[in-house]
């Protein structure tokens, strides 16, 4: 009876064995390297600027950090981080088809990704509006009646933009895009009368633009967007790994140097930003 009672704890042992050993961070132990992936152009939270080998801004930091969390979760002396360029469009399916293992960006959370991505806890909540030439005449989303609006395809900001524009009876034309660089460049050549996307995201891009350049983005927001990183489904493990990490950001207060390194210039964090950092410093 002990013996098949040993045998049986044993074979159970081996399988929970082997279902850890397929994990990310099994993964990640065996050959000392997290893949993070970004997308370029979305300052001030990814991007590659002027002769930049690596990305950099406020997703980029957290994931850093987060790589340093998880390095010393694993007593490894030393973590290797590789960084993937992504698009908007393919950014969840690197990550469902494990090309990375955590992707760092503006991507929204939502419950239609949730089947094939799984996601980290809140890093940011942000809204969606309207960049467009400094025009009087353009004040609210109420002033695009009869005009055409730039938005990046398959994204939530094109969804909600639609919703908004349907459930407000606003008769503007929705123009979808690629990238960031196409909604700049209609924009500028007044093909559109705005670019719709997330609003840091816009006064970013107004930033690089420069100070004479004659944009500006609508007082208004048309949705909420709470940011969070996407990872793998069925992954508990690494997911609690990359939420350690948040949450002693969080608990610490250092989120706040990190957001006034990146965020500080574009104003203090909204209520809904400062409510997620509270809500979410969760002690060990």
């Amino acid at each position: 009876m002990m013996v098949r009672l040993l045998c049986a704890l044993l074979v159970g042992w081996c399988a929970a064995a082997s279902a850890a050993d397929s994990g990310t961070l099994a993964r990640i132990r065996t050959s000392g390297e997290l893949r993070l992936g970004y997308i370029d152009n979305a300052a001030p939270f990814s991007s590659i600027g002027t002769g930049a080998k690596e990305p950099q801004g406020y997703s980029v930091e957290l994931c850093r950090r987060i790589a340093d969390g998880v390095r010393d979760q694993l007593s490894l002396k030393q973590l290797r981080v590789s960084w993937v360029a992504l698009t908007v469009q393919n950014r969840l399916d690197a990550v469902r088809d494990g090309k990375v293992d955590i992707e760092c960006s503006t991507t929204t959370w939502t419950l239609a990704r949730n089947r094939d991505v799984d996601f980290s806890m809140i890093s940011f909540v942000d809204g969606a509006s309207v960049l467009t030439r400094r025009d009087p005449q353009v004040a609210a989303l109420t002033d695009f009646k009869g005009k055409r609006i730039a938005v990046i395809a398959g994204t939530t900001t094109h969804t909600r933009l639609r919703e908004a524009l349907t459930k407000r009876s606003i008769e503007a034309e929705i123009v979808p895009i690629n990238s960031r660089e196409q909604g700049m460049k209609l924009l500028a050549a007044g093909e559109v009368g705005g670019f719709a996307s997330d609003r840091m995201v816009l006064l970013g891009l107004a930033q690089q633009a420069g100070s004479t350049a004659p944009y500006r983005v609508l007082d208004e927001d048309f949705s909420i967007e709470p940011y969070a990183f996407a990872l793998s489904r069925n992954d508990s493990d690494f997911r609690l790994a990359v939420n350690k990490v948040l949450a002693g950001l969080y608990r610490s207060g250092e989120i706040e140097s990190v957001y006034d390194r990146w965020l500080g210039p574009m104003g203090r964090p909204s209520l809904l930003v400062s409510a997620a950092f509270y809500l979410q410093g969760l002690g060990e």
